[in-house]
């Protein structure tokens, strides 16, 4: 595969499970050796210069690394002394990172004390603390409270405006979307897509959706309609897939009308960037 990250952007790297994700990571971060080519980090060679180019890069692994023998805010003051940053910064942004990740009330309690969300936010202060040139993030919501994944994000966006270039693994296609100004699509070890999240959505620009959902229980059988060719349940809500949603919402308002349906919302959709996933990883 070849990988070229843009300095300044945010890049979502997409496969499903077993596509080579995780391996790429360790790659990029001089865990593993390739077998050939080579991996840059800021113009440096991982393989032959490794210490410069780890000083450009702060990692979140997919499982935290944290040491939970140590307070909250020694994780952070260890890391920064490895990174040379001097006493007085480092204090500064132990500080500084442990506001910011809403962690102060708990800087000197041992980090094995912490739920799975508590020990992730750990993790981000450690690869944050040094202002990293780069941040390569794998899978960082896994398994998150709706609270530390918003905060997770956040941090994120703040570090790529700060100055960081942002390499992302995630499972979570909205979260790419919302995040990412450069997707790649990695399957069996090789890229099958690389572009923007709006420019692989219209690679599939006849994949669009009406969804509906209604006051009352309804059933599937209810949709068939000849403009209609896919139905899923989602929720409380049923999504129709079509080439002409205009055409479907006017068919909507009139079984509605006929079934005697209350109508509690009703939207359209474009193509979405799950879907060009799931065609372009499934070889559609």
């Amino acid at each position: 595969m070849s990988i070229d990250v843009r300095e300044g952007g945010i890049f979502g790297f997409l496969g499903p499970n077993g596509a080579g994700k995780t391996t790429t990571i360790r790659l990029l971060t001089g865990v593993l050796s390739p077998d050939s080519g080579s991996v840059r980090i800021g113009g440096v060679d991982i393989h032959t210069d490794p210490l410069a180019a780890k000083l450009k890069m702060g990692v979140i692994p997919e499982n935290s690394t944290v040491y939970g023998d140590l307070t909250a805010e020694q994780n952070i003051l260890w890391t920064a002394k490895f990174y040379g940053l001097d006493s007085a910064t480092r204090e500064m942004r132990a500080r500084d990172i442990l506001a910011r990740l809403g962690l102060t009330g708990r800087k000197d309690d041992l980090v094995r004390t912490f739920s799975k969300g508590m020990k992730q936010r750990i993790s981000i202060a450690c690869a944050i603390v040094p202002s990293p040139e780069v941040l390569i993030l794998d899978e960082p919501t896994v398994g998150l409270d709706v609270q530390s994944r918003r905060l997770v994000i956040e941090t994120v966006r703040q570090m790529n405006e700060e100055g960081s270039t942002v390499f992302l693994t995630t499972h979570n296609i909205e979260e790419a979307n919302a995040l990412c100004t450069t997707v790649s699509i990695i399957k069996q070890g090789k890229i099958i897509a690389t572009g923007s999240p709006e420019g692989l959505k219209k690679s599939f620009d006849t994949t669009q959706y009406v969804e509906i959902s209604f006051g009352q229980p309804v059933e599937k059988e209810l949709f068939v309609h000849e403009g209609v060719y896919r139905v899923e349940r989602r929720g409380d809500k049923w999504r129709l897939y079509t080439d002409n949603p205009d055409h479907v919402v006017k068919y909507l308002g009139a079984l509605a009308e006929r079934e005697n349906l209350v109508i509690l919302s009703i939207a359209t959709s474009g193509p979405t960037l799950e879907e060009a996933f799931v065609r372009l990883t499934e070889g559609a």
